[in-house]
């Protein structure tokens, strides 16, 4: 087993008659982006309080690395977490506030600097926290979680309070740090940001697990391959495609194929002699796909 590999068996969570987490099994690997993805209430937070000690489970494992937080001989240099905007005095300044949590760690003063440049606060470090937005907050909670230089980050909802310059920003980071070997688990509900992001995803709902896959593959197993056209001749077309090939016509007068890929309607177009607008893959997107798994599942039972 990978040492950033994270590995949940069996984990469950009850809170009186609610069961938050049923049963959740699903791993995540090193040196990826991983989206962890659910309705409000899905038990996607009580999962990573479970992961990390916060909360203990009523029945399964959650391990990092084959070990369980609590086991953890170094956890701040294998782990480093989020799971709300940093909290801090809200009169001392980010650099001060990081600084405690090195001496805390036994880590030098430096580190602090360090990683206020990693998030882009450098300017900020001198600033009193009670003076931050909440996307700065949110910076500063992952240059904590940079610390120590950890293996493992696991970041519930990362971009909240980040304008798109910082959500721009926050997915350049993520990315450069998988590459660099590291395992990323990120919570979120921006579900188009997660599809640019992610190069893995684990989807649950009522505290179960729905789907886990590539992005690519999950939502590309929600149906067959469609091609959006736009021709000046569509009966032609239309007739000149196999019987069994299913075609729509959309309201804005563009045509929508089933069955076949673009290089194949292009193909038989040109047999055809028939001009074509527009041509290109009409494949879902992550929100679509995310909304069907999940439709009808409740969140509290």
């Amino acid at each position: 087993m990978s040492d950033g590999q994270i590995a949940v068996l069996g984990l469950t969570k009850v809170y009186r008659k609610v069961r938050a987490v049923d049963d959740l099994s699903f791993t995540v690997e090193a040196g990826r982006v991983t989206g962890f993805l659910g309705p409000n209430g899905a038990g996607k937070t009580t999962t990573l309080r479970m992961l990390l000690n916060l909360v203990r489970p009523t029945a399964g494992t959650a391990t990092i690395g084959g070990r369980r937080y609590a086991d953890l001989t170094d956890p701040i240099r294998t782990v480093g977490a989020i799971l709300e905007a940093s909290g801090a005095h809200r009169g001392r300044t980010g650099r001060n506030h990081l600084r405690m949590l090195c001496y805390a760690a036994g880590m030098p003063a430096s580190r602090a600097d360090e990683v206020l440049e990693l998030v882009g606060l450098t300017p900020a470090a001198k600033r009193k926290f009670k003076g931050y937005s909440l996307g700065m907050r949110q910076r500063l909670g992952i240059a904590a979680a940079m610390l120590g230089d950890p293996q493992v980050l696991l970041l519930d909802e990362p971009a909240n309070g980040l304008d798109p310059e910082g959500i721009r920003w926050m997915r350049d980071l993520l990315k450069r740090l998988a590459d660099e070997g590291r395992t990323v688990l990120v919570s979120s509900h921006l579900l188009a940001e997660m599809e640019i992001l992610a190069d893995d995803l684990v989807i649950i709902a009522a505290g179960q697990l729905v789907r886990q896959g590539t992005v690519t593959d999950i939502i590309d197993s929600m149906g067959a391959p469609q091609v959006r056209l736009r021709t000046p001749e569509p009966d032609k077309l239309i007739a000149a495609l196999d019987k069994a090939t299913v075609v729509r016509r959309n309201d804005d007068g563009s045509l929508i194929v089933a069955g076949m890929d673009p290089a194949g309607v292009g193909d038989l177009a040109l047999r055809a002699g028939v001009a074509l607008h527009e041509l290109v893959a009409d494949r879902p997107d992550l929100e679509n796909v995310f909304l069907e798994l999940t439709a009808g599942k409740a969140t509290i039972r």
